[in-house]
Parts: structure tokens; sequence; C-alpha cells
């Protein structure tokens, strides 16, 4: 399944010396582009890594996370972007779920070459702890029987690297592990990790049709050509800048600007000089935008900026109107199902607006049955871009079966008719515009990412000063989404300690920003 790469191919032929992929004062054309990756297809092969091997980037939004992916393409392995601010008990989950064959990482520091970029590095698997760390509790959702408590597998001392090497001329260590792909039945070209109804990490299998289906949708909703210039500032290892900025850009050959410090003022700089057409951000960089000193209207014919990843307020749209000129299009999407609905007039912002082409969707009651009179109910969804398989770090220990009584499937699955159940709670108003209203489990989104808030509660509670713990989420309509916890505490402690145990133990959007002393909860 090389079909990333035979999209690379088909952009070189036709757009030779055109930029591809932009990255601060450096880009790379097309051609370029092609080259480097049948350079790092070999130097990949002469590793071991072939057909079938799933392999792991730790990268940010740089050229190199670009140029690895396709070159992992070339040899028909299975990508596998993750988060390189995945703190170690996440990352030991993620290694649970997809026995990786290879896993490419970058040191810390920051550096400007265009094939040598990095900030936080990860901790490699074969340093990570061999003590066995419990999974946090969490209590049980709606529609599945109380979860079982195992521990989280590691990795072996068996499958220590046979292999670390550094990557020619760059600063990306490789480590090569004695594991075996998975056998799931299926041939995936990615695993995209998200989060599931508890918070562990849900590995979601991209196979060539959904992909195909799911760029298809994408560039045909936002109408994309060759010419499109997409500033791609969300996060590449996730699915909405994998789905709307880097499969749509090789798929068509136009140009993607890459960013991986998340400024406004930065972000406004490339905005204005590069009149870039498609923008996919999420409501809180927009709010930042419009308080920008040097923000201004800008001179885009036609404007496809999108927000998702949370509810956008009418503040934050009519600022960013205001102040640029442009109005945001709200966009519903998931990993599970790409991109889903938009609110391609941007007149209607607190609500994502209809289903794009080849998307059906529809609200039920808690039955199954359909709800009317636009009311809340839960959010289904059809459409070839389902991913059609996904797994997580206990898939092999008991757990819920995928029904509850009545034949009702759990968050995140498909029933036989192919509607996903995903999660979200939301109403259709009589002219068939999506709001989102909230989730059935205890699910939030921080800048467009899952935080289960039972996973934070737990983390809370494993620090030994607090009795108790309870995680919320607060809104700000400028600021966006952020954690706050209240704790009630056994011996006494500070915030600035709880924070810094959170923050070794939990990815840096899931760390509550306030913690509130209490005695009781």
């Amino acid at each position: 399944m090389t079909l990333l790469y035979d999209w690379l191919k088909k952009a070189a032929k036709a757009q030779g010396n055109n930029k591809a992929v932009v990255y601060r004062d450096n880009y790379l054309s097309w051609r370029g582009l092609l080259h480097r990756v049948d350079r790092r297809a070999q130097e990949f092969k002469s590793m071991g890594i072939k057909e079938g091997a799933w392999v792991g980037l730790m990268l940010g939004n740089v050229p190199d996370f670009v140029i690895l992916a396709l070159a992992l393409s070339k040899l028909d392995a299975a990508i596998v972007p993750i988060d390189p601010t995945t703190g170690a008990r996440e990352l030991e989950l993620i290694l649970a779920a997809a026995p990786l064959r290879a896993l490419v990482t970058r040191p810390r520091g920051s550096e400007g070459s265009i094939s040598a970029n990095g900030t936080s590095a990860p901790v490699p698997p074969s340093t990570l702890p061999r003590s066995r760390v419990a999974r946090p509790t969490a209590p049980p959702r709606m529609g599945q029987m109380p979860a079982p408590q195992p521990v989280v597998p590691v990795v072996p001392a068996e499958d220590a690297a046979e292999i670390r090497r550094r990557l020619q001329g760059t600063l990306l260590t490789c480590s090569v592990y004695r594991r075996e792909p998975p056998k799931h039945g299926f041939d995936p070209i990615a695993v995209l990790f998200t989060s599931d109804s508890l918070g562990d990490p849900k590995g979601v299998l991209r196979t060539d049709k959904n992909t195909i289906a799911a760029v298809d949708h994408a560039v045909t909703a936002l109408a994309m050509t060759a010419k499109t210039k997409v500033l791609v500032a969300v996060p590449l290892f996730h699915a909405y800048g994998w789905d709307i900025g880097f499969l749509p850009t090789l798929k068509l050959g136009a140009t993607m600007f890459l960013e991986e410090e998340i400024s406004a003022r930065r972000i406004g700089k490339l905005v204005r000089e590069h009149e870039v057409d498609v923008l996919p951000g999420t409501p809180s960089m927009y709010a930042e935008l419009a308080k920008l000193p040097t923000a201004k209207k800008l001179d885009v014919v036609s404007p496809r900026y999108l927000a998702a990843g949370s509810r956008l307020d009418q503040a934050v749209a009519d600022s960013f109107l205001a102040e640029y000129g442009i109005r945001v299009q709200s966009c519903y999407h998931s990993t599970e199902a790409a991109t889903i609905a938009l609110e391609d007039t941007g007149k209607y912002p607190t609500t994502v607006g209809k289903a794009i082409d080849g998307v059906e969707i529809k609200v039920t009651a808690p039955d199954g049955k359909p709800v009317t009179g636009g009311k809340e109910g839960l959010i289904w969804v059809k459409s070839k871009t389902l991913s059609p398989k996904s797994i997580g770090p206990f898939d092999g220990e008991e757990k819920p079966k995928g029904t509850r009584g009545g034949g009702m499937p759990l968050i995140g699955a498909i029933d036989k008719g192919g509607w996903l159940r995903t999660g979200d709670l939301g109403k259709l108003d009589k002219n068939g515009r999506l709001a989102l209203t909230g989730r059935e489990d205890d699910v939030v989104k921080v800048d467009g990412k899952r935080v289960a808030l039972g996973e934070v509660e737990g983390c809370l509670e494993a620090f030994p000063k607090i009795k108790a713990a309870q995680a919320t989420i607060v809104t700000d309509p400028m600021a966006g989404a952020m954690v706050v916890a209240r704790v009630v505490m056994k011996s006494k402690g500070s915030a600035e300690e709880i924070i810094d145990h959170c923050a070794r133990n939990l990815a840096p959007y899931k760390v509550p920003r306030r913690i509130e002393f209490c005695e009781s909860i």
C-alpha cells in the first residue's frame, strides 16, 4: 500500500520545482522532496525496516516528518505518528497497543536546519521504567460495565533496541526493535492515536480506502487545488493536521507551510505574507490572532479558515472577522471519521454546519430512536472514511463487549448498519445544521485534543499527599478550554509540586492549569 508515495511521484512529475514544503526560511520543491524521500527509504531499508513494519515518528511539524512518513510509505510500512511531548506512562500504553519495529526521535533543543529540527526529546522505550504502572481508576461510562483495572504492560528486556542509529545528516535517532507487526486483518497506511473514553491511547487504523475517501472529502469540501496554499500549525501527528494539511497537499501537489511554533504573532505573519488560503486551526488560536496589535484585513480571494476541536464562540468569530475581514468556518472532525461537517458560510459559527458530501449524520436518543424538533441526542456518523478498526493497550484483557443490552454499540464502535457512535452529543436545526453540545462520557477537548477527566483525576490521586481529586474543564471565550482541579489533601503540599507531578505523568495539554484546595469534594 504505497499510496502516499505514489501521490508524491505524481506530484513531483506534475509540479517539478514548485514549492512543496515551506519551513521557516527554507523550502523543498516537489522534485527535491522526492529525492530526499528516496534516500531515506534506502536508509530505512538498510536497517531492516520492510513491508508491513509499524514505525513510530515522534516528531513535530518539521520537514523531517513529511520526508520520513513518505519514505515509510515507499517501503509499504505503516506510519505511526506520536506526539513528541508524550509522557513515559502514555508512551508505554502506546507501545503496548502498537508493537513498533522502529521509533524515530529527536534531541532536546531546536535546530534551524530544514532536515534537523527539534523540541523536547521523548523517553526512548529502552529507558522506560520497568515498574508495572497501575491504570488510573475511572467511573463507568454510559452503556459500559465498570472497567477492570489491569496493569500496564511495558517493553520487556528482550525487546530492547537491537539498533540505535543516527539518521545521516540529522540529529534524529532511529531505534529498531525485535518486534513483529500485529495481525489485525488490515494493512494500515497509518495508525493515528487519539484517546478512548477512559483516557487511554487509542490507535485508529487508516487503510488505503478510507484514506482516499478522507482526502477526497476534504478536497471537495474546501475546494482545494494545486494552487492552494495551506498553513499547517496544528500538529501533523494529530488527525486534524494529517487530514486537512498533509494528505490534500500531497494528493494535489499544492504548497504546505509548516509551523511548529504555536505563536499567534508568527502565524499572523505567515498568513499575511503568503496569502494563505486554507488554515486549519482551533478557536483559541483565532482568539489570539484577533488580539494581535498588528492584525489587519487580509487580501485572500477564497479563504477557508477552519476552527475545530472545540466550540467556536460567537465573540471570537466576530472579533476575527472585524480584524481580518474573514469569516471563520466551524468544522467537525474526528480521528475515526475524518472530516464530518463544515459551516462553509461562516455565518453560523456556533454550529459546525451541515454534513459534507459523502457523509451522513443522525441524532438519536440513548435507546437509538431518532430525535426530532432540534432536541439533544447522540451523534452518529456514516461515511466511507470510517476506520475499520481501532486498537488499544488493553485489547487482550477482559473488557466490555462491543455492544450493550439492546444491541447499542459502545462509544467509538460501529453498528451493523455502518453507523459510528461518536460519543458526542448535539442537535440538528430545521436547516440540517449540527450544533455540538457535549459528550456522553467525561472526555473533553483542549485545543482539539481529547482529555478524559477520569485520567487526570487518577493521576492526581496517585500523588501520595492527595486524598481525593476532581478535574473539571473551564472555558474562556478568548482563552479557550483548560483543565482545573480541586483536591483534598492528606498532608501539606503545594500547588507547584502537584502540577509538577502531573507534568511528569500527563501530556502537557492534560496538566491542570490551576489547583484549588478544599475540605471535601
